[in-house]
């Protein structure tokens, strides 16, 4: 064996008083107890408390090892001793196999060295858990320091790994094992603390319980005086309890999340070994932006969002924007194009001085100090140019639509000049006395008729009748940065990247006999454009009012799909934050309750739902394709878990249809069959494979499954040729998805109003999964309608597409087994919440059904219904604490969330079940359109939509409920005054649940009393004189039961 050569000793340096000292090393021997012993002259030294920064590993001991080279007897053996000694971080691949059998009893060592055959290398750390491995590959350990008089070689000491032998001993080390680096992960899941969501599941159970007690009581105790009240009440109460548990039992397990962008720079940003030059491994990402008219989408509101999409901080090679124009207009297409002329210095200017939000518009109108954290002395300068540059920007917008007119008009003139000098020189000379007819097209600004709508619609020509057309408005970007200069007309842009992602307008061809399917349809051609375009395989959708609040949303999201597991997740979903919302919040526009509270619950099952903005899909996912590594769940409550046969996977067509029967799922279901009919563009059929592979995580470790190697999106993508975009411009085409399964199982579903649920239904359908992501600050942020019948409109529209999927075949009644049982729970929710309001409305009449009739819903306020009353008070109240503690919103939010769905059931989602059953039974479709408007009173107020009453019919309910509920009270009121003897407890049941119904109406009524939010004394006062006059027809009319058994008198009139 070979002796152990001298040893070269480390000093550590003595530290400055202002600088950290250097690395310390120490040496020290094991004893027989386990115990370590510093053999070292600065034994006492401990600096490690005073600089446990990045560099916490300040002290460190060295115990040597008998490997081959430094045997401390020569003769001794490593090969029959053991490695399941314990070290201080748990069982060590450091520590020396001989250690345990070449040690005597007492202590003593046996062989040559004595204490020598003792020592053992590992490093000490005072205060981190950090394994040395894992803190030599993320830069917090010297290298050099540690692999001293390794001669060159990579090894323990003076050992070095020979050149024919991999490994040491039976089952030692490797070259591997230091070799491998350590995976890191990008995401964590964070639950909520036990204290509050312990409680909360008691309390759910608890009230379970209590509801199902009182329940059965209400059933055995029924009001022989009132049947009727007894019966109504008694069933809206069950229906009223079923509701609740399918809305409280997928919250039972909300979870948080969070993201390390640190460690996405370092895998996919950073140079390595297989990306020398530092490029960016990322996969690309294709943002699409939908509207439809410009005159209800202002085109400069698209414009800010655009250009919040084309300065997000990703790779700019990797990144392209697409803006659907479904209506085909030329404003909104020469308002993308002066977007696209701006954003080449907004853009830089952004990059320079890292600007957020990269919205101009709600940048320059935020109230935060624009020089906080600005240290370039540029800034200010810079500033003030952007600023002016803007405001021009504006101005041109604004004006584009009389410019794009009176270009058109001259246009036109001269045209008809042309015809009127043809039809002369035709006439020899002579006018003819017949009108030139010359058609009054829309001209664009390189002279050529506009292939889109016109302002004067004809055929070819109109929003529903004209070609589709692509036009990519900036080339694809150069791979490598393209460093700015200095201009003095524009800003420096020196050492700043100028490049622009590649951004392509898109208006899908309509033709009269085709069904368009509205946005889905749109989707779904943007989906095929881009995949022959850019194919980028993760697919970003927003709408054109919600733009890119956080510049590194799409790199927060990317950190779920790149991480381990994440080739499972079809989709991102970011909650919706909303600009623009009164303080008040008077009609829960920012839907904190659903955003914070639901969404976050379901993220503890399967994923989100899908709610059709600001969602990041796996295109691969949105093909209707089945996930890797899926799963079923059998058992009533799912509570068997087991893996489903893939389909997709290294199998042939032909080999499925074989096995079909072999299938655990059924081979008949429309979401478990494998798309096939993707139409007939070659260069879209060979685009499937290149984003499924693209869009997998980096395999940088064995525990990543379905990855692929480092370094194989470095390639930059090909220039587009004319072939190229004659092809995207074929799969716009109406034509296109004749005889295909697009919209039926491919990209954006059919058939319903509510496309985006049904869309993430059958994605989570097929087994995959969503994640949600929340961001600080903000991903998005949008605009809200906060007008009252603008949102009782978007919510009726909602409760229409629920009531649609509860009638088809995507009720989650008949999901597969892949879906997760309180998923589909959740699903069933989706489609049963509007048939609630039939129930609420009979259930806000019932108060004054008691008054008028002097009945109630029980025979007397007893001690047993005040009770269970109480207790199931008490408990709801408890779970709303518990519920706002762990979803983090406020209790104003909760109650105004209260609020309007009592106003929201009574009137949208009422008129959505009415619409859905007409439609279903009778093929009755019937739209709830608006009647008569009144302009707002200040057009300088940013809330002025708020005061502007809009009548339509989705008022009658409300406006019903209130007035019969007030006049119930005077009744009541009236009635129990007048009696001999007085039913107060009648009186007081009618009256609590009266006020009850009338404090939920209260945000509806105030939208209806204008900007002052009060009411002219004179309805107060005519109010007054109809409610007693009708209270006291109705007492002479239906006088109270008891005055007749009391001998009292009539009342007189």
């Amino acid at each position: 064996m070979a002796t152990s050569p001298t040893k070269k000793t480390l000093t550590s340096q003595t530290s400055s008083a202002n600088r950290p000292p250097q690395q310390n090393l120490k040496f020290a021997r094991r004893t027989s107890s386990g115990r370590i012993v510093s053999l070292s002259r600065d034994d006492d030294l401990d600096m490690s408390g005073e600089f446990s920064g990045q560099n916490d590993y300040i002290n460190y001991t060295v115990m040597m090892p008998p490997t081959p080279d430094n045997q401390p007897g020569g003769t001794g053996s490593s090969s029959d001793s053991k490695t399941d000694v314990t070290g201080p971080y748990g069982m060590s691949r450091f520590r020396s196999e001989s250690q345990d059998m070449d040690r005597k009893p007492n202590g003593e060592g046996v062989g040559h060295g004595g204490a020598k055959m003792d020592r053992r290398i590992s490093v000490m750390k005072s205060s981190n858990n950090k394994s040395m491995l894992l803190r030599s590959q993320t830069a917090d350990f010297d290298h050099n320091r540690w692999l001293f008089e390794t001669k060159g070689k990579y090894g323990i000491g003076n050992a070095f790994w020979s050149q024919d032998e991999d490994s040491y001993g039976d089952g030692g080390m490797s070259m591997q094992d230091f070799m491998d680096k350590p995976w890191k992960p990008l995401t964590r899941k964070l639950s909520v603390p036990g204290g509050v969501l312990s409680p909360y599941r008691v309390l759910v159970v608890f009230r379970l319980i209590v509801l199902a007690f009182f329940l059965a009581w209400r059933v055995r105790n029924p009001n022989e005086d009132a049947y009727w009240l007894w019966g109504m009440s008694t069933v809206c109460e069950i229906w009223f309890a079923f509701s609740w548990i399918l809305d409280v039992l997928p919250k039972l397990n909300p979870i948080n999340r969070s993201t390390d962008l640190a460690a996405l720079h370092e895998k996919f940003d950073r140079p390595s070994a297989s990306n020398p030059n530092g490029r960016s491994d990322l996969p690309g990402v294709d943002v699409f932006v939908s509207t439809a008219d410009p005159e209800k989408e202002p085109p400069l509101v698209t414009a800010n969002t655009i250009l919040s999409i084309l300065a997000v901080d990703y790779p700019v090679e990797k990144l392209s924007c697409y803006i659907s124009d479904d209506g085909g207009a030329i404003l909104t297409f020469e308002a993308m194009a002066e977007a696209v002329n701006f954003a080449q210095v907004w853009v830089p200017f952004c990059r320079k001085h890292s600007i957020q939000p990269r919205n101009p518009d709600s940048y320059f109108n935020s109230k935060i100090d624009p020089t906080k954290n600005k240290k370039r002395p540029d800034f200010v300068k810079d500033r003030r140019w952007i600023k002016r540059e803007y405001d021009e920007f504006k101005v041109r917008i604004n004006g584009l639509p009389e410019a794009i007119r009176k270009r058109s008009e001259s246009y036109n003139s001269k045209e008809e000049g042309k015809e009127k000098k043809l039809a002369k020189d035709q006439n020899v000379g002579v006018l003819s006395q017949e009108p030139t007819k010359v058609t009054k097209a829309t001209w664009m600004a390189d002279g050529t008729h506009w292939p889109g709508t016109w302002l004067n619609t004809t055929a070819d020509h109109a929003k529903g009748d004209h070609a589709g057309i692509l036009q990519v408005m900036t080339k694809v970007p150069e791979m490598d940065p393209v460093m700015g200069h200095a201009d003095e007309k524009q800003l420096d842009f020196t050492g700043v990247d100028i490049r622009l992602p590649m951004f392509a307008y898109v208006s899908r061809e309509k033709r009269p006999g085709y069904d368009h399917n509205k946005k889905a349809g749109a989707m779904n051609a943007m989906v095929r454009a881009s995949a022959i375009l850019s194919n980028g395989p993760f697919i970003l959708n927003l709408d054109c009012d919600h733009y890119i609040y956080n510049s590194l949303a799409i790199r927060e999201g990317m950190c779920f799909m790149m991480d381990r597991g994440g080739d499972r997740i079809c989709y991102i979903q970011f909650p919706q934050r909303f600009e623009g919302i009164d303080p008040s919040d008077r009609y829960a526009n920012h839907n904190t309750v659903f955003f914070d509270g639901n969404m976050r619950a379901l993220d503890g099952l399967q994923g989100p739902v899908y709610v059709g903005t600001g969602c990041m899909f796996r295109r691969y996912a949105l093909y209707g394709f089945n996930p890797p590594r899926a799963r079923e769940y059998l058992g009533v409550f799912g509570q068997t878990k087991r893996t489903a046969t893939n389909p997709n996977r290294s199998r042939s067509p032909s080999d499925q249809e074989d096995d079909a029967e072999s299938q655990p799922l059924t081979a008949d279901h429309p979401d478990l069959s494998l798309p096939k009919k993707f139409g007939n563009s070659t260069l879209f059929t060979e685009s499937i494979a290149i984003a499924e592979y693209q869009g997998r995580p980096l395999a940088d470790h064995s525990s990543v499954k379905n990855g692929r190697p480092p370094g194989a999106l470095l390639l930059p993508r090909p220039p587009l040729d004319a072939p190229t975009v004659a092809e995207a411009v074929a799969v716009i085409s109406c034509w296109y998805e004749d005889k295909t399964e697009w919209g039926d199982r491919i990209g954006w579903i059919y058939g319903s109003v509510t496309e985006d649920v049904v869309t993430g239904y059958r994605m989570h359908n097929r087994g995959w999964r969503s994640v949600y992501c929340i961001t600080k600050p903000d991903a998005f942020r949008g605009t809200a309608p906060i007008n009252l019948t603008d949102r009782l409109h978007q919510v009726l529209r909602w409760a229409t597409g629920s009531v649609e999927i509860f009638f088809s075949r995507n009720n989650a009644l008949l999901a597969t087994r892949r879906l997760k049982f309180l998923q589909r729970v959740a699903y069933l929710n989706v489609g049963i919440y509007p048939f609630t309001s039939i129930f609420l409305v009979v259930y806000c009449f019932l108060p004054a059904f008691s008054l008028f009739s002097g009945q109630f819903i029980v025979q007397g306020l007893n001690i047993e219904f005040l009770s269970y009353l109480l207790t199931i008070t008490l408990c709801l109240t408890l779970l709303s604490l518990l519920e706002v503690k762990w979803s983090g919103i406020g209790l104003e939010e909760w109650w105004r969330n209260e609020q309007f769905w009592v106003i929201g059931g009574t009137s949208a989602h009422l008129a959505a079940v009415i619409q859905g059953l007409l439609k279903v039974v009778a093929g009755i479709e019937i739209s709830f359109t608006l009647t008569s408007k009144s302009a707002g009173e200040d057009d300088d107020d940013i809330y002025a939509d708020l005061y502007m009453v809009k009548w339509t019919s989705l008022f009658i309910m409300p406006l019903t409920i209130i007035t019969v509920n007030m006049v119930a009270i005077v009744i009541g009121m009236s009635r129990t005054v007048y009696s001999v003897i007085p039913q107060w407890s009648k009186l007081l049941g009618g009256l609590f649940f009266s006020l009850w119904v009338l404090t939920h109406m209260y945000p509806f009524a105030k939208g209806l009393m204008g900007r002052r939010g009060r009411v002219p004394t004179i309805v107060y006062v005519w109010a007054g004189l109809v409610s007693i006059t009708v209270s006291l027809i109705w007492i002479s009319v239906n006088p109270p039961d008891d005055t007749s058994r009391a001998g009292g008198g009539n009342v007189d009139i």
